[in-house]
């Protein structure tokens, strides 16, 4: 007998539909595979998903990180753990630099400091203004600037060439929101009848 049935139209395991049963795809390295039986028939299904990472924590650092995901509504305790671990990463490749909250989520900053997207805008203005000044001098100059040391710009610069694509948004997102605050004050200086400078 032929059909649908424990025997008929496809087997378990299979990645199966009425016109086949041919073997299921081999999973790719790092992924895990839970071959499963629809309800409604004898068909196999295939599911595929990336291997999780099992980590354990010691007791304390899982009711900290309890108590930091309880304080960020919508921030889910996996989330927390891979921010937290990337965070940590990235401040072991590039000692001197941290992470803050801000108005536009999460960023780099030095420590003490301003912001990497910052020091790197300041460097991309003070090479535009003088295209001919040497590398220390115009490093010496925005680290005056922005009142850091050589040493950490230095670091600044390293973070943004691992991380270019997140600094220049960080720099996009300023300069758009900038240009937004002069456009509502100068709105407001001519409802006041006042001529902006």
């Amino acid at each position: 007998m032929t059909g649908s049935g424990a025997t008929g139209g496809g087997r378990r395991g299979y990645a199966s539909s009425p016109r086949s049963c041919e073997p299921a795809p081999a999973p790719a390295a790092g992924e895990l595979v839970r071959r499963s039986i629809s309800p409604r028939s004898d068909y196999g299904v295939v599911v595929v998903k990336r291997a999780a990472t099992p980590v354990r924590f010691d007791a304390g650092v899982a009711d900290r990180l309890a108590g930091f995901v309880g304080t960020r509504p919508g921030l889910s305790l996996s989330a927390a753990a891979n921010r937290l671990v990337d965070e940590g990463l990235r401040m072991t490749d590039h000692p001197g630099v941290m992470f803050r909250d801000g108005p536009t989520g999460r960023r780099a900053a030095l420590v003490g400091g301003p912001d990497i997207w910052e020091i790197i805008r300041a460097v991309k203005s003070a090479r535009a203004a003088e295209p001919r000044l040497g590398e220390d001098k115009l490093l010496s100059v925005v680290a005056s600037n922005a009142g850091t040391t050589l040493r950490l710009l230095r670091t600044a610069l390293r973070y943004w060439a691992a991380h270019p694509t997140e600094v220049e948004q960080e720099i996009t997102a300023a300069d758009t929101a900038e240009r937004a605050a002069e456009r509502s004050w100068r709105r407001e200086q001519g409802l006041l009848g006042r001529r902006p400078g």
